[in-house]
């Protein structure tokens, strides 16, 4: 699949009529509350602030309810939780990918019914524990100037060819990334995907924190390519303009570099405050919230008759694993995995 030519024009709409429209929306659907009586919530979420913040803050105004927000990587906060345990303040838990979702399965209560139908049966918990939120593809990052269309790799199993040593990044702590490649596992066994691990240990892969430094350093040149979720470019563009030097493209021969992941959110068991942790899942999943993160943080929404930003492939041309998103919890074997292959200390 070649890379889709990317315009900003109207990338991202006024914030004004963002807003307004989250106000009708969420009054109109009986979501505000009396702020006398509103209460509060405990958000432990492994989304970035400067991603999610903006639309907690909303929530928090149009129910009153006051929302303290512990904000984390999804790994640690799901090691959090464990550790915590009954005792855990938290209501909800509000990660990045499945896979910290999963870890912590057994701390989280069912999901109402009419909650869960808001979204595809694979985007959600087929035990109806967490449900998605928002669809995040995972691509390759790369500089046109440096490497060429023809030259894009089909497959990231080709990142292993020695002509690309020196030449890549990923980012081996990164919950999105920890969460590819138990998608890898699943789909090519422990020693295909330790193969694969050793090879771009081999070929010296640059490593960085996290999505957003691989895509800067993709358009400053100083790597070729990098292993990210696709929103980070469209970041960039909006700020920088058409003149930033880097690119996305999902790989057209499928397999775990082009896992579509969810975001995606679960109700604690033991949360003190129940009914209000179930509003703000249901606030996520309403077509205002969806239109948010389909506008303003370009991922894919999940519930139906909200569009998706023009300028992303649509999830129907991705040639997507065929991967439960339930298969893809167990982070902690992924972590071991990637040490014991020489990808982290």
């Amino acid at each position: 699949m070649h890379p889709h030519p990317v315009s900003i024009r109207h990338l991202r709409p006024k914030l004004l009529l963002a807003l307004v429209a989250l106000i009708a929306g969420l009054t109109a659907a009986g979501c505000a509350s009396d702020a006398n009586d509103a209460g509060s919530l405990v958000l432990y979420s492994g989304r970035s602030e400067s991603l999610v913040d903006p639309i907690i803050q909303e929530f928090a105004a149009l129910t009153g309810i006051d929302v303290q927000v512990k904000y984390a990587g999804t790994a640690s906060l799901a090691a959090t939780l464990l550790e915590e345990g009954e005792k855990s303040p938290a209501d909800v838990f509000y990660a990045q990918d499945p896979g910290g979702l999963g870890a912590v399965e057994g701390m989280l209560a069912a999901l109402p019914a009419e909650t869960l139908a808001n979204v595809p049966e694979w985007a959600r918990s087929p035990e109806g524990l967490w449900v998605g939120i928002s669809g995040r593809a995972r691509v390759l990052v790369y500089n046109p100037e440096r490497v060429s269309e023809s030259e894009l790799p089909a497959s990231i199993e080709d990142l292993t060819d020695p002509k690309w040593k020196g030449r890549l990044g990923w980012a081996p702590t990164n919950g999105s990334f920890l969460t590819m490649v138990t998608g890898m596992r699943a789909l090519w066994g422990e020693e295909r995907t330790r193969a694969w691990i050793e090879g771009m240990v081999a070929n010296e892969a640059g490593i960085y924190r996290n999505n957003t430094t691989q895509v800067a350093a993709a358009a400053s040149g100083e790597i070729d390519l990098g292993l990210v979720n696709h929103y980070y470019l469209y970041r960039f563009l909006a700020e920088e303009g058409e003149s930033f030097a880097a690119r996305n493209y999902h790989p057209s021969g499928g397999g775990p570099g082009a896992l579509v992941m969810v975001s995606g959110a679960g109700v604690l068991a033991t949360a003190p405050n129940g009914e209000n942790a179930r509003k703000f899942v249901n606030f996520l999943l309403s077509k205002v919230a969806q239109q948010y993160f389909a506008s303003q943080t370009f991922e894919y929404p999940l519930v139906e008759g909200v569009l998706t930003n023009r300028l992303l492939t649509p999830l129907a041309e991705i040639n997507r694993p065929d991967v439960a998103l339930s298969d893809l919890s167990d982070l902690a074997g992924t972590t071991e995995l990637l040490r014991s292959a020489g990808a982290l200390p």
